[in-house]
Protein backbone atom coordinates (compact mmCIF):
# COMPACT_ATOMS: atom_id res chain seq x y z
CA UNK A 1 0.00 0.00 0.00
CA UNK A 2 2.41 2.25 1.13
CA UNK A 3 4.93 1.45 -2.44
CA UNK A 4 0.97 2.52 -4.36
CA UNK A 5 0.87 5.54 -2.10
CA UNK A 6 4.52 6.62 -3.24
CA UNK A 7 3.45 6.03 -6.87
CA UNK A 8 0.58 8.55 -6.42
CA UNK A 9 2.31 10.74 -5.21
CA UNK A 10 4.81 11.18 -7.76
CA UNK A 11 1.94 11.04 -10.43
CA UNK A 12 0.48 14.06 -9.02
CA UNK A 13 4.08 15.47 -8.92
CA UNK A 14 4.15 15.19 -12.31
CA UNK A 15 0.59 15.99 -13.17
CA UNK A 16 1.03 19.47 -11.62
CA UNK A 17 4.70 19.98 -13.49
CA UNK A 18 2.32 19.28 -16.80
CA UNK A 19 -0.18 21.65 -16.23
CA UNK A 20 1.84 24.64 -14.83
CA UNK A 21 4.36 26.34 -16.84
CA UNK A 22 6.30 30.15 -15.84
CA UNK A 23 5.97 32.65 -18.66
CA UNK A 24 8.26 35.30 -17.21
CA UNK A 25 10.99 37.20 -18.79
CA UNK A 26 12.94 40.02 -19.35
CA UNK A 27 13.89 41.11 -22.71
CA UNK A 28 16.98 43.30 -21.14
CA UNK A 29 18.03 40.62 -19.17
CA UNK A 30 18.24 38.31 -22.18
CA UNK A 31 19.90 40.73 -24.30
CA UNK A 32 22.82 41.28 -21.74
CA UNK A 33 24.34 38.50 -22.91
CA UNK A 34 24.98 39.82 -26.08
CA UNK A 35 27.12 43.01 -26.23
CA UNK A 36 26.74 44.07 -29.80
CA UNK A 37 23.29 44.65 -29.13
CA UNK A 38 23.71 47.35 -26.10
CA UNK A 39 22.36 50.45 -27.92
CA UNK A 40 19.47 48.58 -28.80
CA UNK A 41 18.60 47.06 -25.39
CA UNK A 42 19.50 50.57 -23.88
CA UNK A 43 16.21 52.31 -25.80
CA UNK A 44 14.12 49.22 -25.09
CA UNK A 45 14.49 50.62 -21.58
CA UNK A 46 14.91 54.76 -22.32
CA UNK A 47 11.62 54.29 -24.34
CA UNK A 48 9.99 52.17 -21.96
CA UNK A 49 9.08 49.26 -24.59
CA UNK A 50 11.14 46.93 -22.40
CA UNK A 51 8.39 46.81 -19.58
CA UNK A 52 5.42 46.38 -22.56
CA UNK A 53 7.49 43.13 -24.01
CA UNK A 54 7.99 42.26 -20.04
CA UNK A 55 4.01 41.90 -19.90
CA UNK A 56 3.30 40.07 -22.91
CA UNK A 57 3.55 36.26 -22.80
CA UNK A 58 4.07 35.51 -26.93
CA UNK A 59 6.05 38.07 -28.69
CA UNK A 60 8.80 38.25 -31.00
CA UNK A 61 11.80 41.15 -30.87
CA UNK A 62 13.85 42.10 -34.20
CA UNK A 63 16.74 43.69 -32.74
CA UNK A 64 19.38 45.34 -35.08
CA UNK A 65 23.06 45.45 -33.49
CA UNK A 66 24.70 48.99 -32.19
CA UNK A 67 25.95 49.72 -35.78
CA UNK A 68 22.50 50.09 -37.39
CA UNK A 69 21.48 51.67 -34.03
CA UNK A 70 24.10 54.17 -34.21
CA UNK A 71 22.76 55.16 -38.03
CA UNK A 72 19.28 55.56 -36.68
CA UNK A 73 20.17 57.62 -33.88
CA UNK A 74 22.07 60.01 -35.50
CA UNK A 75 19.47 61.54 -37.26
CA UNK A 76 18.43 63.08 -33.97
CA UNK A 77 14.41 61.63 -33.89
CA UNK A 78 13.34 62.45 -30.19
CA UNK A 79 12.97 59.64 -27.71
CA UNK A 80 8.89 59.79 -28.66
CA UNK A 81 9.75 59.06 -32.35
CA UNK A 82 12.10 56.80 -31.43
CA UNK A 83 9.95 54.53 -29.60
CA UNK A 84 7.74 54.09 -32.47
CA UNK A 85 10.47 53.03 -35.05
CA UNK A 86 11.39 50.48 -32.01
CA UNK A 87 7.92 49.05 -31.66
CA UNK A 88 7.28 48.19 -35.22
CA UNK A 89 10.34 46.01 -34.82
CA UNK A 90 8.08 44.20 -31.48
CA UNK A 91 5.91 41.35 -33.44
CA UNK A 92 3.38 40.08 -31.37
CA UNK A 93 3.60 36.51 -32.43
CA UNK A 94 6.08 34.07 -31.47
CA UNK A 95 8.69 33.79 -34.33
CA UNK A 96 11.71 31.48 -33.85
CA UNK A 97 14.30 30.45 -36.41
CA UNK A 98 12.19 27.05 -37.27
CA UNK A 99 8.87 29.47 -37.98
CA UNK A 100 10.14 31.76 -39.76
CA UNK A 101 11.61 29.37 -42.74
CA UNK A 102 8.27 27.09 -42.33
CA UNK A 103 5.69 30.19 -43.14
CA UNK A 104 2.73 29.44 -44.49
CA UNK A 105 2.49 30.35 -48.13
CA UNK A 106 5.82 31.82 -47.91
CA UNK A 107 4.66 34.77 -46.03
CA UNK A 108 3.36 35.94 -43.13
CA UNK A 109 1.27 39.67 -41.90
CA UNK A 110 2.33 40.34 -38.13
CA UNK A 111 0.55 43.14 -35.71
CA UNK A 112 3.76 45.20 -34.27
CA UNK A 113 3.12 46.91 -30.91
CA UNK A 114 3.20 50.12 -33.16
CA UNK A 115 -0.04 49.01 -34.47
CA UNK A 116 -1.49 48.42 -31.11
CA UNK A 117 -0.87 52.31 -30.20
CA UNK A 118 -3.42 52.98 -32.59
CA UNK A 119 -1.24 55.54 -33.74
CA UNK A 120 -0.44 54.07 -36.86
CA UNK A 121 -3.14 54.51 -39.82
CA UNK A 122 -4.57 51.08 -41.91
CA UNK A 123 -1.76 48.42 -41.48
CA UNK A 124 1.10 50.51 -41.62
CA UNK A 125 1.62 49.22 -37.99
CA UNK A 126 2.25 45.38 -39.68
CA UNK A 127 5.51 44.02 -41.00
CA UNK A 128 5.61 41.55 -43.32
CA UNK A 129 7.82 38.72 -43.02
CA UNK A 130 8.36 36.55 -46.71
CA UNK A 131 10.37 33.52 -46.79
CA UNK A 132 12.67 34.15 -49.63
CA UNK A 133 14.79 31.67 -52.21
CA UNK A 134 17.77 30.52 -50.84
CA UNK A 135 17.00 30.29 -47.31
CA UNK A 136 16.16 33.84 -47.15
CA UNK A 137 13.54 35.47 -44.64
CA UNK A 138 12.65 39.23 -45.58
CA UNK A 139 11.25 42.22 -43.80
CA UNK A 140 9.51 45.41 -44.29
CA UNK A 141 6.91 47.42 -43.17
CA UNK A 142 3.31 46.34 -45.00
CA UNK A 143 3.27 47.72 -48.33
CA UNK A 144 7.20 48.79 -48.22
CA UNK A 145 9.84 46.68 -49.30
CA UNK A 146 11.68 43.85 -47.68
CA UNK A 147 14.77 45.64 -47.38
CA UNK A 148 15.59 43.76 -43.89
CA UNK A 149 17.22 40.19 -43.69
CA UNK A 150 16.83 37.70 -40.90
CA UNK A 151 20.23 37.12 -39.92
CA UNK A 152 20.30 34.92 -36.33
CA UNK A 153 18.52 33.54 -33.47
CA UNK A 154 19.75 35.55 -30.57
CA UNK A 155 17.64 34.10 -27.46
CA UNK A 156 14.54 31.70 -27.74
CA UNK A 157 12.23 31.21 -25.14
CA UNK A 158 9.75 28.94 -27.23
CA UNK A 159 6.39 29.65 -27.31
CA UNK A 160 7.14 32.87 -24.93
CA UNK A 161 9.62 34.93 -26.81
CA UNK A 162 12.22 35.21 -30.02
CA UNK A 163 14.75 37.84 -30.19
CA UNK A 164 16.32 37.67 -33.32
CA UNK A 165 18.47 40.04 -35.52
CA UNK A 166 17.82 41.67 -38.49
CA UNK A 167 20.56 42.81 -41.12
CA UNK A 168 18.73 46.38 -40.70
CA UNK A 169 16.28 49.19 -39.10
CA UNK A 170 12.78 48.91 -40.73
CA UNK A 171 12.11 52.03 -42.95
CA UNK A 172 8.42 53.75 -42.05
CA UNK A 173 7.83 57.24 -42.76
CA UNK A 174 4.50 56.67 -40.47
CA UNK A 175 6.43 55.49 -37.43
CA UNK A 176 9.31 58.17 -38.23
CA UNK A 177 7.04 60.98 -38.16
CA UNK A 178 7.42 63.66 -35.55
CA UNK A 179 5.50 63.24 -32.63
CA UNK A 180 3.96 66.39 -30.06
CA UNK A 181 6.68 67.56 -28.03
CA UNK A 182 6.16 66.25 -24.46
CA UNK A 183 7.10 69.66 -23.09
CA UNK A 184 4.52 71.60 -24.97
CA UNK A 185 1.56 69.06 -23.24
CA UNK A 186 0.56 70.79 -19.97
CA UNK A 187 -0.62 67.70 -17.97
CA UNK A 188 -2.13 70.03 -14.79
CA UNK A 189 -4.02 72.12 -17.33
CA UNK A 190 -5.51 69.33 -19.30
CA UNK A 191 -6.57 67.53 -16.08
CA UNK A 192 -8.05 70.36 -14.52
CA UNK A 193 -10.31 71.65 -18.25
CA UNK A 194 -11.91 68.09 -17.67
CA UNK A 195 -13.01 67.30 -14.29
CA UNK A 196 -9.68 66.30 -12.18
CA UNK A 197 -9.00 69.60 -10.75
CA UNK A 198 -8.06 68.74 -7.35
CA UNK A 199 -5.32 66.09 -8.35
CA UNK A 200 -3.82 68.20 -10.64
CA UNK A 201 -3.76 70.96 -7.60
CA UNK A 202 -2.30 68.08 -5.31
CA UNK A 203 0.39 66.99 -7.75
CA UNK A 204 1.07 70.87 -8.22
CA UNK A 205 1.93 71.38 -4.62
CA UNK A 206 4.25 68.08 -4.39
CA UNK A 207 7.32 69.10 -6.72
CA UNK A 208 9.11 65.96 -6.84
CA UNK A 209 6.20 64.13 -8.24
CA UNK A 210 5.51 66.77 -10.54
CA UNK A 211 9.38 66.50 -12.10
CA UNK A 212 8.91 62.67 -11.93
CA UNK A 213 5.87 63.44 -13.84
CA UNK A 214 7.45 65.52 -16.43
CA UNK A 215 10.31 63.77 -16.85
CA UNK A 216 8.31 60.76 -17.62
CA UNK A 217 6.07 62.24 -20.03
CA UNK A 218 8.88 61.73 -23.12
CA UNK A 219 9.19 58.15 -23.45
CA UNK A 220 5.34 57.68 -22.96
CA UNK A 221 3.26 57.81 -19.72
CA UNK A 222 -0.65 56.84 -18.73
CA UNK A 223 -2.04 58.60 -15.74
CA UNK A 224 -5.19 57.54 -13.97
CA UNK A 225 -6.02 60.78 -11.85
CA UNK A 226 -9.05 60.71 -9.83
CA UNK A 227 -12.72 62.58 -9.98
CA UNK A 228 -12.87 65.60 -8.38
CA UNK A 229 -15.56 64.23 -6.10
CA UNK A 230 -13.48 61.15 -5.31
CA UNK A 231 -10.28 63.29 -4.58
CA UNK A 232 -12.29 65.57 -2.38
CA UNK A 233 -13.10 62.94 -0.55
CA UNK A 234 -9.77 61.76 -0.08
CA UNK A 235 -7.75 64.66 0.69
CA UNK A 236 -7.77 64.09 4.79
CA UNK A 237 -6.46 60.79 4.19
CA UNK A 238 -4.00 62.12 1.96
CA UNK A 239 -2.77 64.39 4.41
CA UNK A 240 -2.04 62.55 7.14
CA UNK A 241 0.89 60.82 4.99
CA UNK A 242 4.30 61.64 5.26
CA UNK A 243 6.37 63.68 2.47
CA UNK A 244 7.51 60.61 1.02
CA UNK A 245 4.59 58.87 0.97
CA UNK A 246 2.79 61.76 -0.26
CA UNK A 247 5.23 61.66 -3.14
CA UNK A 248 4.98 57.91 -3.58
CA UNK A 249 1.33 57.82 -3.76
CA UNK A 250 0.86 60.22 -6.27
CA UNK A 251 3.76 58.27 -8.53
CA UNK A 252 1.40 55.17 -8.17
CA UNK A 253 -1.24 56.72 -9.59
CA UNK A 254 0.87 56.88 -13.31
CA UNK A 255 2.62 54.25 -15.48
CA UNK A 256 6.26 54.58 -17.44
CA UNK A 257 4.03 53.66 -20.62
CA UNK A 258 1.83 55.05 -22.82
CA UNK A 259 -1.19 53.11 -23.28
CA UNK A 260 -4.16 54.05 -25.94
CA UNK A 261 -7.45 52.95 -24.77
CA UNK A 262 -7.18 50.41 -27.16
CA UNK A 263 -4.22 49.09 -25.91
CA UNK A 264 -5.67 48.83 -22.25
CA UNK A 265 -8.83 46.93 -23.23
CA UNK A 266 -6.64 43.95 -24.92
CA UNK A 267 -4.41 43.82 -22.04
CA UNK A 268 -4.53 42.18 -18.78
CA UNK A 269 -2.27 41.97 -15.58
CA UNK A 270 -0.03 43.80 -13.39
CA UNK A 271 1.72 46.85 -14.38
CA UNK A 272 5.06 48.90 -12.47
CA UNK A 273 3.96 52.22 -11.89
CA UNK A 274 6.26 55.72 -11.54
CA UNK A 275 6.65 54.64 -7.78
CA UNK A 276 7.67 51.37 -8.71
CA UNK A 277 11.27 51.03 -6.87
CA UNK A 278 12.67 47.05 -5.88
CA UNK A 279 10.95 45.62 -3.09
CA UNK A 280 8.05 48.73 -3.25
CA UNK A 281 6.35 47.18 -6.47
CA UNK A 282 3.77 49.54 -6.22
CA UNK A 283 2.09 47.56 -8.95
CA UNK A 284 -1.70 48.02 -10.02
CA UNK A 285 -3.66 45.25 -12.09
CA UNK A 286 -5.27 46.15 -15.77
CA UNK A 287 -8.60 43.90 -15.67
CA UNK A 288 -11.11 44.90 -18.63
CA UNK A 289 -14.74 43.28 -19.52
CA UNK A 290 -15.38 44.32 -22.86
CA UNK A 291 -15.67 47.95 -23.14
CA UNK A 292 -15.27 48.33 -19.08
CA UNK A 293 -11.50 48.88 -18.00
CA UNK A 294 -10.89 48.37 -14.33
CA UNK A 295 -7.73 48.81 -12.34
CA UNK A 296 -7.38 46.66 -8.85
CA UNK A 297 -5.04 46.86 -6.13
CA UNK A 298 -5.24 44.72 -2.81
CA UNK A 299 -7.65 47.61 -1.53
CA UNK A 300 -9.90 48.44 -4.07
CA UNK A 301 -11.07 48.45 -7.25
CA UNK A 302 -11.82 51.68 -9.47
CA UNK A 303 -13.03 52.20 -12.85
CA UNK A 304 -12.27 54.66 -15.86
CA UNK A 305 -15.39 56.72 -16.50
CA UNK A 306 -13.43 59.33 -19.27
CA UNK A 307 -10.61 60.01 -21.08
CA UNK A 308 -8.82 63.45 -20.77
CA UNK A 309 -6.40 63.04 -23.48
CA UNK A 310 -5.32 59.89 -25.73
CA UNK A 311 -2.38 61.13 -27.59
CA UNK A 312 0.90 59.35 -27.87
CA UNK A 313 3.00 60.00 -25.67
CA UNK A 314 0.57 60.83 -23.39
CA UNK A 315 -2.83 59.58 -21.84
CA UNK A 316 -4.51 60.54 -19.31
CA UNK A 317 -7.90 58.74 -18.32
CA UNK A 318 -10.19 59.69 -14.91
CA UNK A 319 -11.63 57.34 -12.47
CA UNK A 320 -14.52 57.04 -10.59
CA UNK A 321 -12.61 56.42 -7.11
CA UNK A 322 -9.11 57.24 -5.53
CA UNK A 323 -6.71 53.65 -6.70
CA UNK A 324 -4.97 52.73 -3.13
CA UNK A 325 -1.96 51.10 -3.50
CA UNK A 326 -1.42 48.24 -0.92
CA UNK A 327 2.17 49.58 -0.25
CA UNK A 328 0.79 52.55 1.69
CA UNK A 329 -2.86 52.03 3.07
CA UNK A 330 -4.54 49.08 5.54
CA UNK A 331 -6.25 46.02 3.34
CA UNK A 332 -9.52 45.90 5.17
CA UNK A 333 -13.08 45.26 4.34
CA UNK A 334 -14.31 47.87 2.40
CA UNK A 335 -18.04 46.12 2.41
CA UNK A 336 -18.93 45.19 5.88
CA UNK A 337 -21.88 42.54 6.00
CA UNK A 338 -25.65 44.04 6.84
CA UNK A 339 -26.91 44.06 10.25
CA UNK A 340 -29.45 41.26 11.03
CA UNK A 341 -33.16 42.69 11.26
CA UNK A 342 -34.65 43.14 14.40
CA UNK A 343 -36.41 40.20 15.64
CA UNK A 344 -40.47 40.85 15.62
CA UNK A 345 -42.18 41.09 19.00
CA UNK A 346 -43.63 37.56 18.18
CA UNK A 347 -40.23 35.88 17.03
CA UNK A 348 -38.36 37.93 20.52
CA UNK A 349 -40.30 34.46 22.46
CA UNK A 350 -38.76 32.01 20.22
CA UNK A 351 -34.96 33.79 19.99
CA UNK A 352 -31.99 31.65 21.56
CA UNK A 353 -30.99 32.20 24.74
CA UNK A 354 -27.36 32.67 25.43
CA UNK A 355 -25.56 29.78 26.35
CA UNK A 356 -24.76 29.67 30.03
CA UNK A 357 -21.40 29.81 31.47
CA UNK A 358 -20.30 33.41 28.93
CA UNK A 359 -18.96 36.58 30.23
CA UNK A 360 -21.73 38.29 30.91
CA UNK A 361 -22.23 42.05 30.58
CA UNK A 362 -20.01 42.26 27.32
CA UNK A 363 -22.44 43.65 24.74
CA UNK A 364 -21.42 42.39 21.36
CA UNK A 365 -19.60 44.74 19.17
CA UNK A 366 -21.77 45.98 16.50
CA UNK A 367 -20.30 45.56 12.83
CA UNK A 368 -18.82 49.03 11.55
CA UNK A 369 -20.53 50.59 8.72
CA UNK A 370 -19.90 50.79 5.48
CA UNK A 371 -18.58 54.09 5.62
CA UNK A 372 -16.78 53.17 8.74
CA UNK A 373 -14.76 50.42 6.88
CA UNK A 374 -14.09 52.13 4.19
CA UNK A 375 -12.43 55.02 6.01
CA UNK A 376 -10.51 52.44 7.76
CA UNK A 377 -9.47 50.85 4.22
CA UNK A 378 -7.66 54.12 3.44
CA UNK A 379 -5.94 54.80 6.25
CA UNK A 380 -2.31 54.53 6.45
CA UNK A 381 -1.00 51.22 7.30
CA UNK A 382 0.93 51.33 10.07
CA UNK A 383 5.02 50.25 10.23
CA UNK A 384 8.19 52.61 9.52
CA UNK A 385 8.64 52.18 5.84
CA UNK A 386 5.02 51.76 5.00
CA UNK A 387 4.76 48.51 2.81
CA UNK A 388 1.76 46.35 3.60
CA UNK A 389 2.61 42.39 4.70
CA UNK A 390 1.23 41.22 2.36
CA UNK A 391 2.87 38.71 0.44
CA UNK A 392 3.58 39.33 -3.45
CA UNK A 393 4.49 37.50 -6.14
CA UNK A 394 8.23 36.76 -6.95
CA UNK A 395 9.73 38.89 -9.52
CA UNK A 396 11.25 35.81 -11.56
CA UNK A 397 7.97 35.05 -13.05
CA UNK A 398 4.48 34.20 -12.81
CA UNK A 399 2.54 30.91 -13.34
CA UNK A 400 -0.70 30.21 -15.44
CA UNK A 401 -2.64 26.80 -16.09
CA UNK A 402 -2.13 25.41 -19.75
CA UNK A 403 -5.62 25.06 -21.09
CA UNK A 404 -7.40 23.50 -23.86
CA UNK A 405 -7.81 19.48 -24.68
CA UNK A 406 -4.40 19.14 -24.52
CA UNK A 407 -3.88 19.57 -20.65
CA UNK A 408 -7.26 17.92 -19.96
CA UNK A 409 -6.44 14.50 -21.79
CA UNK A 410 -2.94 14.49 -19.49
CA UNK A 411 -5.54 14.96 -16.71
CA UNK A 412 -7.83 12.23 -17.83
CA UNK A 413 -4.78 9.65 -18.86
CA UNK A 414 -2.77 10.11 -15.63
CA UNK A 415 -6.19 10.02 -13.13
CA UNK A 416 -6.95 6.42 -14.86
CA UNK A 417 -3.29 5.42 -14.80
CA UNK A 418 -3.66 6.16 -11.21
CA UNK A 419 -7.06 4.69 -10.63
CA UNK A 420 -5.73 1.39 -11.86
CA UNK A 421 -2.86 1.06 -10.09
CA UNK A 422 -4.94 1.50 -6.67
CA UNK A 423 -7.11 -1.44 -7.28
Amino acid sequence: MAKKMSSLIIIFNILLLLTIQTHAHNVTRLLANHPSFSSFSHFLTQTHLADEINRRTTITVCAVDNAAMSALTSKGYTISTLKNILSLHVLLDYFGTKKLHQIRDGSALAATLFQATGAAPGTTGFVNITDLRGGKVGFGPDGGDLSSFFVKSIEEVPYNISIIQISRVLPSETAAAPTPAPAEMNLTGIMSAHGCKVFAETLLTNPGASKTYQESLEGGMTVFCPGDDAMKGFLPKYKNLTAPKKEAFLDFLAVPTYYSMAMLKSNNGPMNTLATDGANKFELTVQNDGEKVTLKTRINTVKIVDTLIDEQPLAIYATDKVLLPKELFKASAVEAPAPAPAPEDGDAADSPKPAKGKAKGKKKKAAPSPDEAFGDSDSPAEGPDGVADDATADDAGAVRIIGGAKAGLVVSLLCLFASSWLL
